[in-house]
């Protein structure tokens, strides 16, 4: 028995840590960008107060974690990735006080809490960095990554092509120039000192004390660097990663670290190891693809991705996601991928921002709803947990005329009230305007109006959490593709303890027929999991099935001897 760590008892219920080892393998997870989710004192910043009050919605979302993004001290010139104390409270937020009220609230009604860690970067206002850019007689200077020239490392690419021509920058306090992987102004931490090393190991367990669940580890792959290399996924970064893990292993109820790593298919599969690094990471590969099916209205791109993912290591799981605080990535994508996402999605350069677009889901589906209900089904029914940007489920828009990624991190809107609700500041004191364009305005896409109507998205949203947490099977870790006769299905079909249940998907517009081949399953009566009507009895020859536009359909695969009269 691993032996209790300080602050575990504030952990939700869930048993004892043998039966909740694998409690992240399918997760639900709803993204808070605190500072636009709920302001509880009128000074136009959401805060942790303000969040807390809201545990009863997220909650009654029928998710099971909430994931917090940075929540550090900081001069936002990143959105709080720029980081100037790994072991306090942003004050706009509130105070750690705060913190460990919001944690032990969230516990109290069965929600773990995720928050981001910074593993990568800090600000240039760290106290780290304010000693390191004096010179190397300084006693942080080796915390950070230096060369006397511009010119090492030349094989890494430059992440944000858009605002940075380098990955160096001249400090003229030293006349040496520092690295960084993302902005000028997040210099790089250097791996290769073994005291930074301990002292982000030492950031974990401060917070792991307090009773986190888990950490969402930023920009995981670009920790070390070495000359003849792109400086991405190097060996020495996956023995960190090691060290990291055995570190969170060692805290009981356990604990789990999520990699933001995006990286090709074979590239992001190494961040699991073999079952001793990342216990699950964002299916990045797989993302732009979702919406790429459902563009060409055709299964390939999804069916190549998920036949050539390898096996993960056991107790390891995908994060799967549509959208989120970024914009919508392409950067892994082919060149010819890269142009046709941008083409379908990111028409106007004012849509685009580096490799990606900057767009929340709704107006990126142009409204579809259907194709957004498809969406949501293919994320719930493939193997992993499920990660939700708030406002995602009302319907929000996002506000193009704000710079960089700020147009969607606009404020969550609560009600048809002045601010949103979201806040009772003077309109101009808010942290981000509130969305007024038409379409997407916050008076008709609210979670006051949206809850009362029973046929909202936000009411789907809810049923279908419920039912995805109800079916045994969808927290089985693989998937098996299923034969069928048109291009414009996927289906597949998922197993545990029994229980089979077939997911299938059509993702054209029009109204499809399909031969699926489940001889396999002859004899079984597929029963639909939402409304519980049976189907006819499998036989060897082919199934046929008639589907509408952009809809799904989840089937319970019973034996007949079960079937209900």
């Amino acid at each position: 028995m691993i032996p209790e760590t300080p602050g575990s008892q504030n952990q939700p219920p869930g048993g004892s840590p043998e039966r909740s080892s694998a409690w992240y393998e399918d997760l639900d997870i709803y993204q808070v960008h605190v500072r636009t989710f709920f302001d509880s004192n009128n000074d136009g910043v959401g805060d942790l107060r303000g969040l807390t009050e809201k545990l009863g919605y997220i909650r009654d979302l029928g998710v099971g974690a909430v994931w917090l993004q940075p929540i550090f001290p900081s001069p936002l010139q990143d959105g709080g990735y720029d980081v100037t104390d790994f072991r306090n409270i942003h004050p706009d937020l509130g105070t750690l006080d705060d913190f460990n009220v919001f944690l032990t609230r969230a516990h109290d009604v069965g929600l773990r809490v995720i928050i981001d860690l910074v593993v990568n970067h800090t600000s240039r206002e760290h106290p780290w960095f304010q000693s390191a850019r004096l010179g190397p007689g300084s006693p942080f200077h080796d915390y950070f990554v230096w060369s006397p020239t511009p010119d090492r490392y030349a094989q890494a690419r430059i992440i944000f092509p858009d605002t940075e021509s380098s990955n160096w920058t001249l400090e003229p306090s030293c006349g040496l120039y520092y690295w960084h992987r993302f902005y000028s102004h997040q210099p790089d931490l250097n791996y290769e000192n073994p005291r930074v090393q301990e002292e982000i190991l030492d950031v974990v367990r401060f917070w792991l004390d307090l009773g986190v669940d888990g950490f969402r580890v930023d920009a995981a792959p670009y920790l070390f660097e070495r000359d003849g290399t792109t400086c991405d996924n190097l060996p020495e970064t996956h023995a960190f990663f090691r060290e990291l893990r055995k570190v969170v292993d060692t805290y009981a109820p356990p604990r789990m670290i999520l990699a933001e790593a995006n990286q090709k298919i074979d590239d992001l599969m190494s961040f699991f190891g073999r079952g001793d690094e990342f216990h699950t990471a964002f299916h990045f590969p797989l993302m732009p693809r979702l919406f790429m099916s459902v563009h060409q209205e055709n299964a390939r791109p999804l069916v190549e991705i998920l036949s050539s993912a390898p096996r993960l290591p056991e107790g390891c799981q995908w994060a799967m996601f549509l959208r989120n605080h970024d914009e919508l990535t392409l950067e892994m994508l082919s060149e010819e991928e890269r142009a046709y996402m941008l083409s379908a999605f990111g028409a106007t350069p004012s849509m685009r921002f580096n490799l990606g677009i900057r767009r929340r889901l709704w107006p990126l589906m142009m409204g579809g709803r259907r194709q957004i209900e498809l969406l949501h089904g293919l994320i719930l029914g493939m193997p992993g947990s499920a990660v939700f940007y708030y406002g995602d489920e009302i319907g929000m828009g996002d506000d193009l005329q704000l710079g960089e990624r700020f147009p969607v991190r606009t404020p969550m809107q609560w009600s048809p009230e002045r601010n949103a609700g979201f806040s009772g500041a003077e309109t101009s004191r808010l942290t981000v305007p509130v969305v007024r364009m038409a379409e997407y305005h916050y008076a008709g896409r609210n979670v006051e109006s949206l809850d009362r109507l029973p046929t909202s998205f936000l009411n789907w949203f809810r049923r279908m959490i419920k039912t995805h947490r109800e079916v045994r099977a969808f927290r089985s870790r693989e998937a098996r593709l299923v034969e069928t006769d048109n291009p414009h299905i996927l289906a597949f079909e998922r197993e545990k303890e029994g229980e089979t249940v077939l997911c299938v998907y059509n993702l054209s517009r029009f109204v499809q027929p399909v031969f699926l081949r489940l001889a396999a399953w002859r004899g079984r009566v597929p029963m639909e999991v939402i409304g519980g009507q049976s189907f006819p009895t499998i036989e060897v020859r082919p199934y046929f099935l008639s589907l509408g536009p952009h809809s799904f359909i989840w089937f319970r695969l019973h034996s007949s001897s079960l079937t209900p009269s």
